[in-house]
């Protein structure tokens, strides 16, 4: 049995949260993959167990659950804690076109707005070579 991810749990109390988006955002990632990794390998445990007519062994089994049950915990607080770090300028951006379009709709009526994206259609089409 591979104990390589159960034993990073060992000697930590509390997760220090990052400073920024991207770098919880990237942590949210690594420990949603790690939880996938521990939930693989009791899956694969235990139907190596089923095929040999084993027991699996309850100190491992418990060990790999603990693991699961901490790295969610700690899953749960990274996501609470990306929700109060402010917006990261890929954000802020996106946040202003959203702005910046709510004032322009108004100002046209259907047919105009239709022509103004299908320009803005064509105007990405041929920044992107797609012609």
């Amino acid at each position: 049995m591979d104990d390589s991810i159960l034993t990073q749990m060992d000697g930590q109390d509390k997760c220090v949260l990052p400073s920024t988006r991207e770098k919880c955002c990237d942590r949210i990632i690594r420990l949603q993959s790690d939880i996938a990794a521990i939930r693989d390998q009791l899956a694969a445990t235990d139907m190596d167990r089923q095929a040999k007519g084993e027991t699996m062994d309850a100190n491992w089994f418990h060990r790999a659950k603990t693991a699961i049950r901490f790295k969610r915990e700690e899953l749960a607080h990274l996501q609470e804690h990306l929700r109060t770090l402010p917006d990261g300028p890929r954000e802020r951006k996106q946040r202003l076109q959203e702005c910046i379009l709510a004032i322009v709709r108004s100002d046209y009526d259907n047919d105009e707005w239709q022509e103004v994206l299908d320009k803005a259609h064509d105007i990405m089409r041929m920044d992107s070579g797609a012609v």
